[in-house]
């Protein structure tokens, strides 16, 4: 409406103070004619109050502003109420002859459940709250390739590929996901070192006996080692060593005292060479380590390495990274973020190297130092191991303010990699590779950073302490997750215990999904052991799972109309369908709490139990089982198992025959059907000849040659002997049709033209037939001019008489055609002539 209250008020006063009723209806017909008039709207007071003058609405037809107006405040006072009767707050009320709209309420509904994640910050599960609406940003600390990947690594890329994926597909997250590789590391370098010594000592090719005296130099500074060495595991492991090696030297040694021939103590020389190459390799490191300066020796162990790792993740089905992070690519950025913690007073340079002041990072009002094990401070053991073997010299401890202090960037020794700094020719530390890395891509804050149990302290809690100290700030990490320890039949996995399991060796004895299957029926934070009964486990609810599957594609299969598809659904369809959102919702609940995947599995297993129990009253009753209804279900299942990364994306129901990520043998699992079917049809071919039965010959021709090379089957007859049945890619096998046709057709093109061939000789032959032998040389006028009188040539052209060789010739050519003329004749009396 036009005008603010207090105008309309007073328009109204004006319009009251006219004595006469019909002269005020007309007044107010002329006011309202002015307004934007809009049924319904909210009654002012002064509406009210002009309105309540009136006894009843005109009955002029030309005053309509009035009666609609008059009705309007009618319909909202009520017709029972008189015109004095205040303005009530309620809604619209029923006016007289018709209903009104009924007030409505909302359900109270119920409260949403909301994700959870345990988070080693607070060591509690605390409601996932990302910093930007549904973007999440995360941080996983990847591998040190130096070696080949295990099943510690697969503990964790596997758990937390399962986590990304169930954030990103059932919770709808956009989940930015980045992984490092480390390539600079203490390990890698003496690695590196190592077996680029080793190798140009093999390449030498020493004498039996020269090898057999630097084994012996060798075995001194081992043998100290190992009495010096007091973990069980690894003096266990340098016992085995030792023992070996001298094992493998003992024949070497006997074969030079006895002289023996050269091939036999090369031979000899050749197993004390490879049972003794990390004995050599330590003791040739300790000795010219220092002459190793071209950081391309560095790099391409870790390159090999990082190949062979991205295989083995693939091979399990883990999603790639978003970005993937090298540091050997981040050396710049890393030195700036060195630089900037020393800027903020966090960081000092002692001899070249650079390291982290905890004292005065701790003592600080802003920050905390070891927020995930504050009770680990101090503890030397984990400090060093941090620190790494080539970074815990007595010299560089000397460098250190404080025992706990780390290092940033370390000045090379002679035989590392060196990268240029201000500080002089240095690598970096461990501990900063991945917070100048993440910081770069994630900046100041990241939601998630991921990472095994037992990087919690130093590692992690290094990294936090220097990515704070850069940013200043006190939350670089939003939500730290740890994914639990791994061990081998309830031991620690270890080289010396002999239970050291790579993914490679793993993948030998169960398939992917199995692995998968196994780290799902355990949650991700707590120790995950590696065994026969938790393998057991897996395969048991793998096979379930599959049977039910296999049942409803059963089911499925079965022609039906397609009226037929709905059917009525009786009580046990309704209680089925029931527990179905029942288990639905306890999956979701499950998947709240900190992605609870173990009770998430047993709770689809519930469900398929209740389909089965379905399934089998229904078929006792010989009823058919709702085929949409237990479809919808064994969807619903697959799709969860799709977002744990269990079924390839590709697969529409159920688990895959085959294929990446199945982990199933295709051949072997369709060979049994395929070589059923072939001796079902050698049984039918030869009954079919027996019996002289020719179309079935071509049915069974017409499978091997059209239907099975579509479905990428290859028979191969051979006679005698049982069809050979093959498994070929399907596009070979329609190329190897086309060529056979096209060689059929090159056979069938040629027998047309040798029997056109033929004929045509038979024709020449016919006509040849039937010239008289007397009359065969009378037309060669050009050879002959005179003849004798049974047609043999006398005389050439030049009238020169035939000599009696050219005579004798040409006699036997007539007798030939003579004889060929009496059988045309024989041929004629017979009738058989053409």
């Amino acid at each position: 409406m036009a005008g603010s209250s207090e105008e309309q008020a007073s328009d109204y006063r004006q319009i009251l103070s006219i004595g006469d009723e019909a002269k005020r209806l007309v007044a107010l017909n002329e006011h309202l004619s002015t307004r934007s008039y809009v049924q319904g709207h909210a009654l002012s007071q002064a509406d009210v109050d002009a309105f309540r003058q009136f006894s009843a609405p005109p009955t002029d037809l030309q005053l309509f502003h009035v009666v609609r107006w008059f009705r309007h405040v009618k319909a909202v006072l009520g017709d029972h109420h008189g015109p004095h009767t205040p303005l009530q707050p309620c809604g619209p009320q029923a006016g007289k002859g018709r209903r009104g709209q009924p007030q409505w309420s909302p359900p109270a509904g119920t409260e949403l459940c909301r994700l959870r994640l345990y988070n080693s910050l607070t060591r509690n599960k605390d409601v996932f709250i990302p910093q930007n609406g549904k973007k999440v940003t995360w941080y996983c600390c990847g591998p040190t390739v130096y070696d080949a990947s295990h099943m510690g690594h697969a503990r964790s890329y596997i758990s937390f590929d399962i986590l990304r994926r169930v954030l990103r597909d059932y919770f709808k997250y956009d989940v930015f996901y980045c992984m490092n590789i480390t390539d600079i590391d203490d390990k890698i370098i003496r690695r590196a070192r190592q077996n680029h010594l080793f190798q140009r000592y093999r390449e030498k090719q020493p004498q039996a006996a020269e090898l057999l005296e630097d084994v012996c130099s060798a075995l001194q500074p081992f043998s100290t080692r190992l009495k010096e060495t007091t973990d069980p595991d690894k003096r266990q492991l340098l016992e085995r060593t030792q023992h070996s090696v001298e094992l493998a030297a003992e024949p070497l040694r006997s074969a030079l005292a006895a002289q023996l021939p050269p091939e036999e103590t090369s031979r000899c020389a050749e197993v004390l060479l490879e049972a003794a190459k990390d004995l050599l390799s330590e003791w040739l490191d300790s000795r010219f380590g220092s002459e190793v300066t071209d950081n391309s020796i560095f790099s391409e162990l870790p390159k090999f390495w990082e190949e062979a790792f991205h295989r083995d993740m693939a091979a399990l089905n883990v999603l790639p990274p978003d970005v993937l992070t090298r540091v050997s690519e981040y050396v710049p950025e890393i030195v700036h973020f060195v630089q900037r913690i020393v800027d903020n007073g966090y960081g000092y340079v002692s001899n070249g190297s650079v390291y982290f002041d905890t004292v005065k990072f701790a003592s600080s009002e802003k920050h905390s130092y070891a927020k995930l094990v504050p009770e680990a401070v101090g503890d030397q053991k984990a400090l060093q191991e941090g620190e790494g073997d080539l970074s815990v010299s007595a010299e560089r401890l000397s460098e250190k303010r404080s025992p706990s202090d780390f290092a940033l960037w370390k000045a090379s020794k002679p035989g590392e990699p060196s990268w240029p700094c201000p500080w002089g020719r240095g690598r970096p530390g461990w501990h900063i590779e991945c917070s100048a890395m993440a910081s770069t891509l994630l900046g100041a804050s990241m939601d998630i950073h991921g990472g095994g149990f037992d990087l919690r302290f130093p590692h992690h809690d290094n990294e936090l302490a220097q990515s704070e100290a850069y940013f200043e700030n006190d939350c670089w990490v939003r939500y730290f997750l740890h994914t639990g320890h791994l061990t081998i039949a309830g031991c620690k996995m270890s080289k010396s215990l002999k239970n050291f399991i790579t993914i490679q060796d793993a993948l030998k004895k169960h398939s992917a999904r199995q692995l998968r299957l196994a780290f799902l029926m355990h949650a991700w934070k707590d120790t995950l052991d590696y065994s026969s009964n938790t393998m057991e486990s897996a395969l048991q609810y793998e096979k379930f799972m599959n049977e039910f599957f296999l049942n409803v594609k059963d089911l499925l299969r079965a022609p039906v109309d397609v009226t037929g598809q709905f059917e009525k659904w009786e009580e046990e369809e309704t209680e089925l369908n029931k527990n179905f959102y029942n288990k639905k919702s306890a999956v979701h609940e499950a998947l709240c709490d900190n992605v609870d995947t173990r009770t998430a599995l047993e709770e689809m297993r519930a469900l398929v139990s209740q389909c089965n129990l379905y399934m089998a009253a229904r078929k006792a009753a010989r009823r058919r089982p709702n085929r949409i209804l237990l479809e919808s279900i064994a969807l619903y299942l697959t799709h969860m198992l799709k977002i744990f990364g269990a079924i390839d994306e590709d697969s529409s129901l159920g688990f895959p025959v085959g294929g990446r990520g199945a982990g199933l043998d295709l051949e072997a699992t369709v060979m049994p059907y395929l070589q059923a079917l072939s001796e079902f049809r050698e049984g039918v071919r030869r009954i079919a000849r027996e019996k002289k039965v020719p179309e079935v010959l071509q049915l069974s021709d017409t499978l091997r040659d059209d239907i099975l090379p579509e479905l990428g089957v290859r028979l191969e007859d051979h006679e005698g002997l049982p069809t050979v049945v093959k498994l070929v890619d399907r596009e070979t096998l329609l190329r190897e049709r086309e060529e056979r046709k096209r060689v059929e057709e090159e056979k069938r093109r040629k027998k047309e033209e040798a029997a056109r061939r033929k004929q045509e000789q038979e024709a020449a032959k016919l006509a040849k037939m039937r010239i008289p032998p007397r009359e065969m040389f009378l037309s060669e006028s050009d050879k002959y001019s005179k003849f004798d009188d049974t047609g043999l040539p006398t005389h050439d052209t030049d009238g020169k008489e035939i000599s009696k060789g050219q005579a004798k010739k040409l006699k036997k050519l007539w007798e030939a055609q003579e004889k060929l003329h009496r059988e045309y004749l024989q041929m004629m009396q017979d009738g058989s002539a053409p």
